[in-house]
């Protein structure tokens, strides 16, 4: 496992601080995928901008709470280095020509500096040029981007995180027997590094596991018929992965509404507040979640430096860790636990 580490006290306040505020979206329930749409009208910004310069986040949306993380710990970020961050992203994470869109409303207000987490690693790319030819620094986070345009990207090893994953998935089940696995998209380099993460560490550590052909669960109702789906056909599936929130959610409504609930073991990655409460239930084994909140304030701290021309490593990992009901209480876990 790669631990996340001490998490600084910047971190652990972010985590307090969403536990304080009013969220545009509940993530944490069945209504993960709804979004909010006002909310990826305008945005939110903040920082005394003593600089006078706004660095801009396209975020790939509001309808989880890792979002609402994110962006708190951009915007902590922004108040303490003192710069304007305005932080948006579309009403799900499918609609990418109105991320597109967003990211184009992002270079006509001629910021300092952009952060984009693309939703289609490809789609962006003739925004990404004129972003380039007007000398506005980009930094890739959450998801890496299919260009050389980022002078960075702030993300989660997302192929080491969904390996973790299917580590104690392999674990539950005994090393052995059917396993199903449930992506939650195969466009961004989130979705395609997750799904592949698994299926990587099942075909090298896992011979008796037969990890059957990976299938889209995007949205919570999506991925709830899924994983019914795969029971129907597979009754004999011992375990299922899933790779985000929303395919977490949606499975574990699947499993739990086919009648298999303690049946099957399930696992995801990220958190919210149902899977917080379904691993305390025991309905979840567990999940590996990011650090939302270093991940925002990581992303910022570096769009400042690229403004400033200082160099960039390719990479900033953000870290993950594994939690289940053991361990989720303690203050390394607990401080990136969002609800």
């Amino acid at each position: 496992m790669r631990p996340i580490g001490r998490i600084v006290s910047l971190i652990a306040a972010g985590a307090m601080a969403l536990g304080m505020t009013a969220c545009s979206s509940g993530g944490g329930d069945t209504n993960a995928a709804s979004g909010d749409a006002g909310a990826t009208q305008s945005g939110e910004s903040a920082g005394g901008a003593a600089s006078g310069e706004t660095i801009y986040l396209v975020s790939k949306g509001f309808q989880h709470r890792f979002w609402q993380a994110v962006k708190e710990g951009a915007m902590q970020a922004g108040e303490e280095f003192g710069y304007k961050v305005e932080f948006i992203g579309p009403a799900n994470e499918q609609a990418i020509t109105e991320q597109l869109q967003q990211l184009q409303t992002a270079l006509d207000t001629k910021p300092a500096a952009i952060g984009f987490a693309a939703l289609d690693s490809e789609a962006a790319a003739p925004i990404l040029e004129q972003i380039k030819a007007a000398n506005i620094p980009v930094v890739a986070f959450d998801s890496g981007v299919e260009s050389d345009i980022p002078v960075t990207t702030v993300q989660t090893d997302n192929k080491a995180a969904a390996a973790e994953a299917a580590k104690h998935l392999a674990e539950l089940v005994g090393h052995k027997g059917k396993v199903a696995l449930v992506c939650h998209d195969d466009t961004s380099q989130t979705g395609k590094d997750r799904c592949a993460g698994y299926q990587e560490y099942m075909a090298e550590n896992e011979p008796d596991i037969e990890l059957l052909d990976p299938q889209i669960g995007g949205e919570v109702g999506v991925a709830a018929d899924v994983a019914k789906s795969i029971l129907t056909a597979n009754p004999d599936v011992v375990g299922i992965g899933a790779t985000n929130e929303a395919s977490a959610i949606g499975t574990m409504q699947g499993v739990t509404e086919s009648g298999n609930a303690g049946k099957v073991q399930m696992v995801g990655i990220d958190s919210g507040k149902a899977q917080l409460e379904s691993v305390r239930s025991g309905v979840q084994a567990g999940a590996v979640t990011q650090a939302p909140v270093k991940m925002g304030y990581e992303t910022v701290k570096a769009a400042i430096a690229a403004i400033k021309g200082e160099e960039l490593p390719k990479i900033i990992d953000s870290g993950f860790a594994w939690y289940d009901k053991t361990n989720m209480d303690d203050a390394d876990i607990k401080a990136n636990l969002y609800e």
